[in-house]
């Protein structure tokens, strides 16, 4: 397993479900991009202050995916995310899935959010929420 990243943000476990699998019978590597979505929404809901409103919205501007190893089906995961980098419009986000017990890594890797004002679509500066979580 690969050294664990920055200030741990989120944990979000979560059990896979048949729909996940692929023919050869692991998660589709597709999917691991959604289980990233989902915990990147819970974290930004978790924050319990503004992310997201009528005037700003964050944007995926890039993902980086290393997969080390194929989820097996049936199986428990817990998707992790880190603060690795804070910018003035953007935030770095390094993420994890690992198994339950955190000894296998299926993948590792990051996104950059952009957050944008809506009626522009231009980069604005990050909601407080989301500077401070992060930092």
């Amino acid at each position: 397993m690969t050294d664990t990243p920055h200030k741990l943000l989120f944990r979000m476990p979560m059990a896979l479900r048949w729909r996940d699998l692929d023919a050869f019978n692991h998660v589709n590597n597709a999917n691991f991009m959604t289980y990233l979505e989902e915990a990147r929404i819970r974290w930004f809901e978790s924050l319990d202050r503004a992310w997201m409103d009528d005037t700003m919205a964050p944007l995926l501007a890039a993902v980086q995916m290393n997969y080390k190893m194929p989820i097996p089906y049936p199986a428990n995961v817990v998707v992790e995310l880190y603060a690795d980098r804070v910018g003035n419009t953007s935030a770095t986000l390094g993420h994890r899935i690992v198994s339950e017990d955190g000894k296998t890594l299926y993948a590792d890797g990051h996104v950059v959010m952009v957050w944008i004002e809506r009626a522009s679509g231009r980069p604005i500066p990050l909601p407080d929420a989301v500077r401070e979580m992060a930092s």
